[in-house]
């Protein structure tokens, strides 16, 4: 166990040491989230009750659209320089492959939310330390990521991975998003815990299905 843990961890740090470097892809994903919430937050004149039940939307669609970002870039670096060969190469378990570039989407797209969600409560004047909402944030991104991850591997074997991407990924992660949403627009509505159970049993679903299948079949994903 410690060994596999040893082997997922360097994985994780490369991708992390990469974008320490060049910052590419959290910066471009942070902006492109920021102007998306702000675009929304002109577009809307309504009242406070109504932004309760726009806002939640508006805050998934910055996230989904700037999680395909994060996720174009999972395994592009490594297609780029050439690396792609190695890292399949590498005398490792493929879910050990998985986990690590997981692990390191999740913590990309994590850092990105810790930003955005600050800036998102005081544009649509909405509390910023709930609980639920932070929890709902995390079990989805998890799940965004673990499914992301596949995909992610998937088209980058396609000449036009920015396409394929979205139009292989929407289909499955769309349910997650949707339940994600409701979630959130029950928080923002000060709903109690007992009335999240369902949507967080379903995200929780969506998390163990879509950590646990792709990690079985991403030897033959890597190897396509």
């Amino acid at each position: 166990m410690t060994d596999f843990l040893r082997k997922i961890s360097a994985i994780f740090w490369k991708d992390v040491l990469a974008e320490l470097r060049t910052k590419e892809t959290i910066f471009s994903v942070l902006v492109f989230a920021i102007l998306v919430i702000v675009i929304f937050d002109f577009a809307f004149d309504a009242s406070s009750e109504t932004l309760k039940n726009l806002a939640p939307g508006v805050l998934w669609v910055a996230f989904t659209f700037a999680g395909i970002l994060s996720l174009n870039r999972s395994f592009a670096r490594e297609k780029e320089r050439g690396c792609l060969e190695g890292l399949i190469m590498c005398p490792v378990d493929r879910t050990v492959i998985y986990t690590g570039k997981m692990m390191s989407c999740l913590v990309f797209m994590l850092i990105v939310e810790i930003i955005v969600i600050p800036v998102f409560s005081v544009l649509f004047d909405l509390p910023l330390f709930l609980p639920r909402l932070w929890l709902i944030v995390f079990l989805a991104t998890l799940g965004f990521a673990g499914v992301g991850t596949v995909f992610s591997a998937l088209a980058v074997h396609t000449k036009s991975r920015d396409i394929m991407l979205p139009v292989l990924f929407f289909p499955i992660v769309v349910p997650l998003i949707i339940t994600a949403t409701e979630a959130t627009k029950n928080v923002f509505l000060g709903t109690a815990w007992s009335d999240l159970t369902v949507q967080l049993a379903i995200i929780g679903a969506f998390d163990i299905i879509f950590l646990i299948v792709p990690a079985l079949m991403f030897e033959f994903i890597l190897e396509e």
